[in-house]
């Protein structure tokens, strides 16, 4: 673990949101929720600060900027919850770049995507997280800072 304290002494956790996450509060509100993107990360910074965590919350339609900054994170960051959106079902080399890293991944998904088509049942991303949420909207980042706050301190 990196083990990188922010300046109040709080261990950082990426939070990586992948394509089309940025058009949350207008794409498919009965699927995917009202809240944006960034009602979002107002709730998980507060959630955060509350718990002695900090976040840097990043969302790019790029799965090479995505597969970027997990790049950086070993020396930045103490854990990783992702949000890969459809690359969770289709980039290899996203899973391939948080295996190279050594730090806890905790896989989101605003929808139940068990109970959705076929496709969305398997995910690259799962097969390297430490756990997976996935159902209970924008609420489900909030849990999976509580998993990686444990997964942190254990």
């Amino acid at each position: 673990m990196a083990n990188t304290l922010n300046a109040d002494d709080r261990p950082v956790i990426l939070i990586l949101n992948g394509p089309n996450l940025n058009m949350l509060g207008m794409r498919e509100p009965s699927v995917y929720g009202s809240d944006t993107l960034g009602d979002i990360e107002a709730a998980c910074a507060e959630r955060a600060e509350a718990i002695g965590l900090a976040i840097d919350f990043r969302q790019s339609n790029y799965e090479g900027e995505l597969i970027d900054w997990v790049h950086e994170t070993a020396a930045q960051h103490d854990g990783i919850i992702i949000n890969a959106g459809g690359l969770s079902h289709t980039s290899i080399a996203l899973m391939d770049a948080l295996r190279t890293c050594s730090l806890p991944i905790v896989e989101v998904h605003l929808s139940n995507v068990f109970g959705r088509e076929a496709y969305r049942h398997h995910s690259y991303i799962s097969l390297v997280a430490s756990g997976v949420i996935c159902g209970f909207g924008g609420h489900g980042y909030l849990l999976a800072l509580e998993a990686m706050a444990k997964l942190i301190n254990t």
